[in-house]
């Protein structure tokens, strides 16, 4: 069994502490919003202002705000969280391991997280405690079964024991597990699965407001499109980044169809994006990506 500190306990924090502890892990929840704590309390749950890490190691999962301000993350909240638990670190009976599971711009466990742990503490990372990223994919109207039940779970550490340890404490929760020995990798990974759907959903808005200009029912063509179109049928279509599409039918259909849209006056801006993008990268030498270490198991 675990000891587990949730710091930072909304939804994301909530749903990640109920599913360990219905693992039968021991969970603490940290929050300095007075009336969660006391909601918490009241649902028979541990629940504390301050973040506590004697006894047992520990696993501080860092499940705090990361709202937008403009174009930037705030990470005020964020940081004052991390700045606990540093202070923290200097009671610890045993290394902890510390989680980003926030969203979080890449590069935050390496050049934000661990700094100010060391800072705070006065320890050294990799001899007096760990530091690793597993993002969370939680839907929220469905955060707590999206928890017990995920597709997928990522997991980036530069320490193998850490990847080992959170691999275990998550392979009863099933689905695919991937694991990785650069926590910039999998930060990414969640920005990036983030703004993908954001992507799809505006590429079917802008397509439907053409379908609803010529009478045709975007349903019929996205239900369609979806199980047609290879990049949804094939998980290595399109992902080899550095090269631009080519070929007969993508660059006659995209500026085709751009031309189509202008005619009914309609503004196509993603699809106008896309082309653009892809002519500055049929200019640009093609780029050779270099794969981080992972590990790829069924956590079943």
């Amino acid at each position: 069994m675990a000891s587990i500190v949730i710091v930072g306990s909304g939804v994301v924090g909530t749903a990640t502490g109920k599913g360990f502890l219905h693992h039968g892990h021991s969970v603490q929840f940290v929050d300095i919003d007075s009336n969660r704590i006391d909601h918490l309390r009241s649902r028979g749950l541990a629940a504390s202002d301050q973040v506590d890490l004697t006894g047992q190691s520990c696993l501080v999962f860092l499940t705090l705000p990361t709202p937008n301000v403009g174009n930037k993350y705030n990470l005020e909240a964020f940081k004052s969280g991390t700045r606990a638990v540093g202070a923290a670190l200097k009671t610890a009976d045993a290394p902890p391991t510390v989680i980003v599971r926030s969203t979080v711009p890449p590069g935050t466990a390496d050049e934000l997280v661990t700094p100010t742990l060391e800072r705070e503490s006065g320890m050294v990372a990799g001899e007096n405690f760990s530091v690793a990223s597993n993002p969370e994919f939680l839907r929220a109207v469905c955060a707590a079964e999206d928890f017990l039940s995920p597709w997928m779970t990522v997991v980036g550490s530069k320490s193998k024991r850490t990847v080992e340890r959170l691999a275990e404490l998550y392979r009863p929760f099933g689905g695919e597990l991937r694991t990785f020995d650069n926590t910039r990798t999998t930060e990414m990974i969640k920005c990036a699965h983030n703004i993908y759907n954001a992507t799809k959903i505006s590429f079917w808005n802008e397509m439907g407001r053409v379908a609803d200009e010529i009478g045709v029912d975007i349903r019929d063509v996205a239900d369609t499109v979806s199980r047609s179109a290879e990049g949804s049928i094939n998980p290595e279509y399109g992902i080899d980044a550095g090269r631009a599409y080519g070929g007969a039918c993508l660059p006659k259909d995209t500026r085709g169809f751009l031309g189509f849209a202008h005619e009914n006056d309609i503004e196509m801006d993603l699809l106008a994006a896309t082309i653009a993008v892809n002519e500055k990268m049929g200019e640009a030498e093609p780029i050779e990506p270099k794969r981080d270490s992972v590990i790829v198991l069924s956590a079943g």
